[in-house]
């Protein structure tokens, strides 16, 4: 390679030398900076996103730990909770989802199954029963729903009072 490089002409080395050059700096800038610089700007926006969101959720912070420290009313203590679970279920339109519902072996809870469930509701739900009836929720799991629109999951979730 050196006997090559040194058998040709001044400028022909000095093109080739420039050339070599220009490679080695392409290489450095595609190869390097760019995808630095492009990870950096991607990282900047999660950030960005991160911050808004917790900058939107800090007023709700003083709301959770002020209904978290009094305890809920327990409405209709003398109702079962397969009835208070039933009425509140027709009252959020989850009939149509409801897969079965069935007291812990405790009995002081129940299980309930939802398929093919709106997220929305079922959380809105979620929050009546713990509002009205003092109910929590012990356990849950969610899944979308297989082939339906977005939004909709399959469930179970374990409440108790």
């Amino acid at each position: 390679m050196k006997i090559w490089f040194l058998s040709l002409q001044e400028r022909e080395r000095i093109l080739v030398c420039l050339g070599a050059a220009a490679i080695i700096l392409s290489a450095l800038w595609f190869g390097l900076w760019v995808p630095l610089d492009n990870g950096h700007r991607t990282t900047s926006e999660r950030v960005n996103i991160w911050e808004r969101s917790i900058t939107a959720l800090r007023p709700l912070k003083n709301q959770i730990q002020s209904t978290g420290n009094n305890p809920a009313p327990r409405n209709n203590e003398n109702q079962s909770l397969i009835v208070i679970v039933d009425t509140t279920i027709r009252q959020r339109g989850l009939t149509q989802s409801l897969q079965r519902s069935q007291p812990t072996p405790t009995g002081d809870g129940i299980r309930v199954e939802f398929q093919n469930a709106t997220f929305d509701d079922l959380m809105l739900w979620i929050g009546d029963l713990h509002r009205q009836y003092g109910l929590q929720l012990e356990s849950g799991s969610f899944s979308m729903a297989s082939g339906s629109t977005a939004g909709r999951v399959n469930s179970t979730v374990t409440l108790q009072f």
